[in-house]
């Protein structure tokens, strides 16, 4: 399965460690928590990057990063029943106990989610913590886009 991410820096291309959520946090992730952002297409990655920069903050190129996971890894696929009730707000608790239990449980390589940018959409939250998680997520290639500065 195809999976992708958007970085900044050509530095943390090769980097799948969860790092920049286990520092910062995220919509799915309280700080201290390791996850992997990653969208099911390449549009919604640089989607869900866009909107975290202001017009003078805008980085003048992005990479986006395709990754393959395993056919044959556990990825859960959260039910419409199981979404939080405000689950779009930001910064919301409960969305980050709940990934964060995710993580912690091990149960599964990956967890889809609605996109809260494109609820149509989904991306998928993945667990650097699972075991084989190194032999099951690889990076397939990197490819560098200039920023499109009508986007800003």
């Amino acid at each position: 399965m195809k999976l992708f991410r958007i970085v900044q820096d050509k530095n943390r291309t090769t980097d799948l460690s969860g790092i920049g959520a286990f520092r910062w946090g995220g919509r799915w992730n309280s700080k201290g928590t390791y996850m992997l952002y990653s969208s099911e297409t390449s549009s919604l990655a640089y989607l869900e990057n866009l909107v975290h920069f202001d017009k003078q903050d805008m980085p003048p190129q992005l990479h986006i990063v395709e990754l393959a996971a395993s056919d044959h890894a556990p990825i859960y696929t959260l039910p419409e029943g199981e979404y939080n009730k405000n689950w779009m707000k930001l910064s919301l608790l409960e969305n980050q106990r709940q990934g964060d239990q995710w993580m912690r449980e091990k149960k599964y390589l990956g967890i889809w989610v609605r996109s809260a940018i494109n609820t149509t959409e989904y991306n998928c939250l993945l667990n650097p913590l699972f075991p084989g998680y190194n032999s099951l997520i690889k990076i397939v290639s990197v490819k560098e886009i200039i920023v499109d500065q009508r986007l800003g």
